[in-house]
């Protein structure tokens, strides 16, 4: 019966030590679970960045209109692109992913100037446009960065590089990793992976990245990301290389993320302004985007001929 009991009370100890110790992590995990920004995300939206000039002064839509909206926004996109472009599969649902407006149906992501608008650019952004070479066909190095594969900057998104905007084609999926010191957001286009640091300053001006200079901490559950440190050639609409940008990433739900940031370029916008739109969880997998400089496939080698035998002809 001793020998009983001796083996009990040590049993019953480390019982009650690892109870203890799985109810702490589970309290834990819950606390944290507001800060778990992990998984797949989606931001595809046909919410325009700028409120369309046809719905100036309406903030929101209402569910007929954002309905009709969603019904004919591809039929008004096609209207940018020249007719030889749009025989490619790849300028309506065969191949595009079908967006909805907002869930909030804002008429815009812009929040802040309130008309929805981008603030006017000055005239120095105006200089270094001008300044720029102008793409040419016969020197892919001053051809975009979009159709170079380096960054998606289709229309004026910006899916890796903070601000992060959706572009209007889909494949706007991210994977986020993170760890204690660290926040990966994997982009699919195109395959860029940025690296925010939680804590530290920013590396002299001098040194220019890519994607910016990322450093994050914590407001609350909010994850808030300083980034400077912008290479000229990004040019993000515009902007300069001293263009600051302040992200806050807050997770609402199981399944959502609400995307808000600031952008801030003495020398591009009369002032700073704001957007917000909602990252939402996704099943879909993230596959490998195989963008490569100056791969054209032969589908578009055959419609530029096309498209020149028909020029020649007219």
């Amino acid at each position: 019966m001793a020998v009983t009991r001796s083996l009990r009370r040590p049993v019953l100890l480390l019982a009650t030590t690892l109870l203890l110790a799985t109810t702490t992590v589970s309290a834990q995990r819950a606390k944290q679970e507001p800060r778990d920004l992990q998984g797949y995300w989606t931001s595809g939206t046909v919410t325009p960045l700028q409120r369309p000039p046809e719905l100036a002064g309406k903030e929101f839509l209402s569910e007929p209109e954002a309905a009709e909206f969603e019904r004919t926004w591809l039929e008004t996109f096609r209207k940018n692109f020249p007719p030889e472009d749009l025989q490619a599969p790849d300028l309506d649902y065969t191949y595009m992913d079908r967006m909805k407006v907002v869930a909030s149906r804002r008429t815009s992501l812009i929040t802040d100037p309130p008309d929805g608008r981008l603030p006017p650019q000055l005239p120095a952004a105006k200089a270094r446009a001008d300044a720029r070479p102008k793409p040419s066909k016969d020197d892919p190095e001053v051809l975009g960065l979009d159709e170079r594969c380096l960054l998606e900057t289709a229309f004026g998104s910006s899916n890796a590089s903070p601000p992060m905007l959706p572009n209007p084609f889909g494949q706007n999926f991210y994977q986020i990793v993170q760890t204690r010191d660290h926040v990966m957001i994997y982009t699919e286009v195109v395959h860029d992976a940025r690296i925010i640091r939680i804590g530290g300053t920013h590396p002299p001006a001098a040194v220019q990245l890519w994607l910016g200079d990322s450093v994050g901490h914590w407001e609350g559950d909010a994850l808030v990301v300083d980034t400077t440190n912008f290479s000229v050639k990004t040019h993000f609409r515009g902007s300069g290389p001293k263009l600051h940008v302040v992200e806050r990433f807050t997770r609402t739900g199981p399944g959502t993320i609400r995307y808000q940031f600031t952008a801030d370029d003495p020398e591009t916008w009369a002032r700073p302004w704001s957007a917000e739109l909602p990252f939402n969880a996704t099943s879909e997998r993230m596959y490998e985007y195989a963008c490569h400089e100056g791969n054209y496939s032969m589908t578009n080698v055959l419609r530029g001929a096309r498209a020149e035998e028909n020029a020649a002809r007219r």
